[in-house]
């Protein structure tokens, strides 16, 4: 699972990276509702600018850059209270549907077509352990104020409920609610005919 996880991740970053900065921030303003003031979109834009701008190179030609990406996400993070750097790997077209309390650890990775939402925390569970971070499959939705915390693996379209707290892996289409999170079952589509 683990391996096929890094698989789907390496394939997003060379299919995100074969795009241009223009060209994934348009995907993500048209994703954002074509509204270049939402918050969430700026925070999204401005760390696909950091990731940009570690490929300039030399240094020197780099070292500018590097001051108005650490301006702008300042900026980000105490005007919207978005903290998302730019080492984590952001899939395309993710979404941050609203403002404030979201903190996604550096190590972090999002898959295609993701949602966040307001409050929502993706860290590391362990001070001992401050490298291990969350990997989010495709599509995933985080609902708000959920907590995933750790080495964690959610697989493609999970769905986690408002204020959930994620200690463990979800597979793939399933959906996790509750303190600890605990997969529910789906109910069976209703014949209304």
């Amino acid at each position: 699972m683990v391996t096929e996880q890094k698989l789907i991740s390496s394939e997003n970053q060379v299919e995100t990276a074969g795009l241009g900065l223009w060209q994934q921030i348009k995907e993500d303003w048209i994703a954002h509702g074509r509204d270049w003031t939402k918050p969430g979109f700026r925070a999204v834009a401005v760390q696909r600018f950091g990731v940009w701008r570690m490929q300039v190179e030399p240094k020197l030609l780099r070292a500018p850059l590097s001051i108005i990406y650490r301006s702008l996400y300042r900026k980000v993070r105490n005007s919207y209270g978005i903290d998302l750097p730019y080492t984590v790997k952001l899939g395309r077209r993710v979404v941050i549907e609203h403002q404030n309390a979201i903190i996604i650890h550096g190590y972090c990775t999002i898959g295609d077509d993701c949602i966040i939402r307001q409050g929502v925390t993706l860290g590391n569970r362990y001070l001992d352990k401050p490298l291990e971070s969350p990997q989010l499959g495709d599509r995933v939705n985080v609902g708000a104020g959920a907590k995933i915390l750790g080495k964690v693996n959610l697989g493609d379209d999970v769905n986690i409920g408002a204020n959930a707290v994620v200690l463990s892996d979800i597979p793939a289409g399933q959906t996790a609610v509750g303190i600890p999170a605990k997969i529910i079952k789906s109910r069976p589509a209703e014949n209304n005919s």
